[in-house]
């Protein structure tokens, strides 16, 4: 089910304080994988985190309106080994 529109995006707080201060910061780093990308986070890039370690996503004007956790996968593609 999607959120509804009375309601707005989902976006973590701290990210529009670190997105703010985007001078200070090269990257920023984050565990929200839920929050949605606004027209404000063009041209940065962010550090996602997926369970392991985090993955860079540089955002463009196509991702906005999706969530950052669709863009730093999870899972690994299985392949057994050959000898």
């Amino acid at each position: 089910m999607s959120r509804s529109k009375w309601k707005g995006p989902f976006v973590y707080t701290k990210l529009f304080k670190d997105v703010h201060n985007k001078k200070l910061k090269k990257n920023i780093k984050t565990f929200s994988r839920q929050s949605e990308i606004t027209p404000r986070f063009i041209g940065l890039i962010f550090e996602v985190y997926n369970g392991k370690s985090f993955s860079k996503i540089e955002i463009t004007e196509d991702m906005v309106g999706f969530r950052l956790g669709e863009f730093s996968p999870t899972r690994r593609k299985f392949s057994f080994k050959k000898k």
